[in-house]
């Protein structure tokens, strides 16, 4: 996917083009969304979806209202977790389907039938469940209703979009506050390009450590999940202690406490990529930096994520330079309306463009 993920950074370029031509702060919040509402559309549907060209859009309308938390979203996601027998005797009676789930039933199973009528494949997300549809009688232990088919649609686009448009706005708020590291950041992306004659590939990327430095700072940070709930599979004793974890018992990792931690991590409030040189990494423990969690249900997207993530920054800071302007909120503030841990009213920057003449 990620010749797709490259077409979708270009139109982000040319997007940020037309913003700085107005010569006008940038709300980053809403600029990356766009850009991986874009990524996702084209890597899991099929679709182009020109949220950064089109105000209107469905995808982008949809997407803003999937973490927002409502009154009403609280409740079904309480009932969900907390009462699940009166949530399915409640749901499509009392309980109606949401727009959400209204939304992505009609858009996956459409794509599908289309694609099936007019013989059309893509290697996309959508094309790969159409093959396990027409080999579900080989899947013994699973019912593969349409209800679940569109479910994972939905949870690659819900998990995709916001979770990486969130990093990629924290890392640009950090940049902007820190140029120093913005510039030793760009002189990286720089040699890349000289290096390889401006072909970037995956491999690339991946070689590129400190990008890779600040990406997990700006997680360690600020992850998007403030917690996991999970529930125990055996019962549990703490080394050293009478404190003890019955099997069955729901439990909330606390991410967002350890990585703001100070005896994990040293003045935790500051951005600091160099934590994760290899030497600081090796002197703690593995289990104290779990943006993605870890385990047999860790982030099955993670690679996904990462590289749509660092694409974007990469064609972004090569050609623009982000720093801090009147709107811009110091400190920063989150906004405890949301699932995820989002910035409260934006992130405002000032992005100016480089001349490389």
């Amino acid at each position: 996917m990620f010749v797709l993920i490259s077409e979708c950074s270009e139109h982000l370029v040319q997007y940020v083009e037309k913003l700085v031509n107005k010569n006008e702060p940038i709300e980053c919040a809403e600029m990356t969304a766009k850009y991986t509402t874009d990524v996702i559309g084209s890597c899991v549907f099929g679709i182009e979806m020109n949220a950064m060209s089109d105000e209107d859009s469905e995808f982008r309308r949809i997407g803003r209202s999937v973490f927002h938390a409502s009154f009403w979203k609280r409740l079904r996601f309480a009932m969900k977790n907390y009462l699940p027998w009166l949530f399915d005797v409640l749901y499509g009676y009392i309980l109606p389907r949401s727009e959400v789930t209204k939304f992505f039933m009609r858009i996956v199973l459409e794509t599908m039938d289309y694609r099936e009528t007019n013989n059309i494949t893509r290697n996309d997300f959508i094309d790969t469940l159409r093959e396990l549809k027409k080999h579900s009688d080989k899947m013994d232990d699973i019912d593969l209703t349409d209800s679940l088919i569109v479910s994972q649609a939905f949870t690659f686009f819900a998990a995709g979009f916001e979770t990486s448009s969130t990093a990629m706005a924290n890392a640009f708020y950090e940049l902007a506050l820190n140029q120093k590291i913005q510039d030793r950041l760009r002189d990286e992306i720089d040699q890349e390009y000289i290096k390889h004659a401006g072909n970037l590939t995956y491999t690339n990327i991946k070689e590129m450590n400190y990008l890779d430095k600040i990406f997990k700072e700006v997680l360690r940070k600020y992850p998007p999940g403030l917690f996991f709930p999970r529930i125990t599979m055996s019962s549990y004793t703490f080394n050293g202690t009478k404190v003890s974890i019955p099997k069955g018992q729901l439990i909330w990792i606390p991410i967002h406490a350890m990585h703001r931690d100070s005896n994990i991590y040293p003045e935790p409030d500051v951005f600091d990529p160099e934590r994760f040189n290899e030497e600081a990494v090796k002197s703690r423990h593995p289990m104290v930096y779990l943006p993605f969690g870890d385990g047999q249900r860790n982030c099955i997207g993670s690679r996904f994520a990462v590289y749509q993530t660092k694409l974007g920054l990469i064609k972004i800071l090569r050609n623009y330079k982000v720093e801090p302007c009147e709107k811009t909120q110091v400190p920063y503030v989150v906004n405890d309306k949301d699932f995820l841990l989002a910035p409260k009213d934006g992130i405002y920057l000032r992005i100016l463009k480089i001349n490389r003449d």
